[in-house]
């Protein structure tokens, strides 16, 4: 899809840029950056980090014990 230069200077847009395309539930579209969408998935995993020191002493040791076994091989 080509963009006029001018619409591309008011939405701040570069020649060439990587553009993702969105369409809405109501029926109309939204374009975005690729910075804004890994904006927009920043903390989706959040959820799943390591809350109590437990489960990070148990992802510690994971990492000793990897550790030693390549030492061993």
């Amino acid at each position: 899809m080509v963009l006029p230069s001018r619409l591309r200077r008011q939405l701040g847009i570069e020649q060439d840029q990587i553009l993702i395309l969105e369409l809405q539930e109501e029926g109309g579209i939204r374009l975005l950056s690729q910075k804004q969408l890994a904006q927009g998935g920043r903390g989706l995993l959040r959820a799943m980090a390591p809350t109590t020191e437990k489960d990070r002493a148990l992802s510690e040791e994971l990492i000793a014990e990897r550790r030693s076994a390549a030492a061993r091989e």
